[in-house]
């Protein structure tokens, strides 16, 4: 191994760790990498800005659930998401507006939303708009406000208020857990209620959801399974419990 890239490797050993759950402390580290302090300190830095773990005095914990900003999600699990994103893109209309919601999912179908289907897409994700501006083929409004960076884009009442404004006909929602005893919920208490606003504002509603979310909850719940509309499976999901709770599903192809 090349020396330049032993401080990678060790990094890799602590971020892996952390995934597994274990909290870390910075002298425990320095002693067994026979490194300063200082050299662990900076990896935790590094390991903390990219949403892999939270700093703490004398060391780091994994990232709280939930907790990952969206720099750091947008990057995870992209083919599982294609596939996803494509089963979504195929229940679009011609001429409607729709509204993508804070997501990695969803900032996924912003590039496989269909061309030349005169489409007005809202959106209140920074990432998102950057992407459907590329595109130029549809009309995009951007809703405003504090950018949140762990949600990913606007969810205070500046947002709120321009959502309540808007007619929309087919929302795509993003949800951080969902499961058939207590339905679809988030993990920030501004951003279940902007979701349970889009919900109200729209007449067709989309979630697309990963296995990883499937069975699972987050604190704060802003919908049940019948208000969500279609909601959309991996190909190999185990979503039988959601199909007996009458959630009407759509399963994705597998991923190509």
């Amino acid at each position: 191994m090349e020396a330049h890239d032993v401080p990678l490797a060790r990094r890799d050993l602590i971020a892996a760790r952390l995934a597994a759950g274990q909290g870390l402390a910075a002298a425990a580290l320095a002693a067994e990498f026979s490194v300063s302090e200082d050299a662990i300190r900076r990896d935790l830095r590094a390991l903390a800005a990219e949403g892999r773990c939270r700093r703490v005095y004398g060391g780091a914990l994994p990232p709280a659930p939930g907790g990952l900003p969206m720099a750091a999600r947008s990057g995870v699990d992209i083919v599982r998401k294609r596939a996803l994103a494509r089963a979504a893109a195929a229940t679009v209309r011609r001429g409607e507006f729709l509204f993508l919601d804070n997501g990695s999912t969803n900032l996924v179908l912003a590039e496989l939303l269909p061309e030349d289907h005169e489409l007005t897409v809202a959106t209140n994700s920074v990432d998102i708009a950057a992407a459907l501006l590329r595109r130029q083929d549809m009309r995009l409004l951007m809703l405003g406000g504090v950018v949140d960076p762990t949600v990913g884009g606007c969810v205070d009442t500046t947002a709120l208020l321009a959502l309540q404004r808007l007619d929309v006909d087919r929302a795509f929602v993003g949800a951080c857990a969902i499961s058939a005893e207590t339905g679809a919920s988030a993990h920030d208490a501004a951003d279940a209620e902007f979701k349970r606003a889009l919900l109200a504002a729209s007449r067709e509603r989309v979630v697309m959801v990963t296995n990883d979310k499937l069975g699972t909850r987050a604190p704060h719940r802003f919908a049940a399974l019948q208000a969500l509309g279609t909601v959309i499976v991996e190909h190999d999901a185990d979503a039988a419990a959601l199909a007996a709770a009458d959630a009407t599903l759509c399963r994705a192809d597998a991923p190509v």
